[in-house]
């Protein structure tokens, strides 16, 4: 009797068994992130957890409107919430460790207060302040919050986010702290569109704080704005002749944290028109002519 050769066992892959609940899934979802640097798109997600694409989008939408999870133009990644945990602020430290030496600079040489925030929401969150003989006057402290709509710090964020973003974060909470404060999204899109052309020099007076006015600059990633640093004086300080030096502070800041990589001479001839240390006094006075008695409305 001649013995039959079972045939070759070919292995089937075996789908894994979709999470129930969805605490399981969207930890499913978190878990394949493994680091802050990691950018990951809607399939690259809905591959690595063999979860159905459309759900993957709804939990994935969810997250980032819980600030679990962001998402840009590069894809997705860790949010803050999530950058937050382990007993650390997360990117907040590092973003703190590549100013520090830049905002005791701005304040020896200008005596003035200096700010160090981050744009939560409609809000900003200071997370360091530098002092002077000004510092008790002016009511902030780290950790403290105030409406990004309202101050120089805030708008100076905004500015370089997209029109709808501006509207998800402000539309709801903008509103009057003083007389000077901008109250309504066209006037605040319109003054979001003045920084723009001032290549991103935000002021306020007096619409914070009746008495209080401050300069600010954005410190910018490949993804947007991640921070910015203000100077603080009072409502009769003439920042204009400070503001750049907060522009140059915000530029090496940007440069600490995401450092250019070797650039193509084509690249090279486009960035090389911005200057990259100062600006010269023939610029700021064509770019700050239109705020010579403070009215930046």
């Amino acid at each position: 009797m001649t013995a039959v050769q079972d045939a070759p066992h070919v292995q089937t892959p075996v789908r894994r068994e979709l999470p129930p609940s969805m605490v399981e899934r969207m930890t499913l979802i978190m878990d394949v992130f493994e680091g802050r640097a990691a950018r990951l798109s809607l399939e690259e997600v809905a591959r690595s957890t063999q979860l159905p694409r459309s759900t993957a989008h709804r939990i994935l939408d969810q997250l980032v409107r819980l600030r679990w999870l962001e998402h840009t133009a590069l894809g997705y990644g860790l949010g803050r919430r999530a950058l937050g945990l382990g007993g650390g602020d997360g990117a907040h430290g590092r973003i703190r460790e590549a100013a520090a030496a830049r905002l005791h600079d701005l304040q020896i040489k200008t005596g003035l207060v200096v700010h160090l925030a981050v744009l939560d929401g409609a809000e900003v969150h200071y997370l360091d302040k530098v002092g002077g003989r000004f510092a008790a006057a002016v009511p902030s402290r780290v950790g403290g919050r105030a409406p990004a709509h309202s101050t120089a710090l805030g708008k100076a964020m905004l500015a370089w986010l997209e029109p709808e973003d501006v509207e998800a974060r402000a539309a709801e909470s903008i509103g009057r702290l003083t007389h000077r404060t901008i109250a309504d999204i066209g006037t605040l899109h319109q003054e979001l569109n003045r920084i723009r052309r001032r290549h991103g020099l935000a002021f306020e007076r007096g619409e914070c704080f009746p008495d209080i006015a401050c300069v600010a600059a954005a410190v910018r990633g490949p993804e947007g704005p991640v921070a910015a640093i203000s100077l603080v004086g009072d409502a009769w300080s003439p920042l204009e002749k400070v503001a750049p030096l907060v522009v140059d502070a915000a530029r090496q800041v940007s440069h600490e944290l995401f450092p250019e990589p070797e650039a193509p001479v084509r690249a090279a001839r486009r960035t090389a028109a911005v200057p990259e240390e100062t600006w010269s006094p023939q610029a700021m006075d064509r770019l700050l002519a239109a705020g010579q008695y403070g009215d930046w409305q």
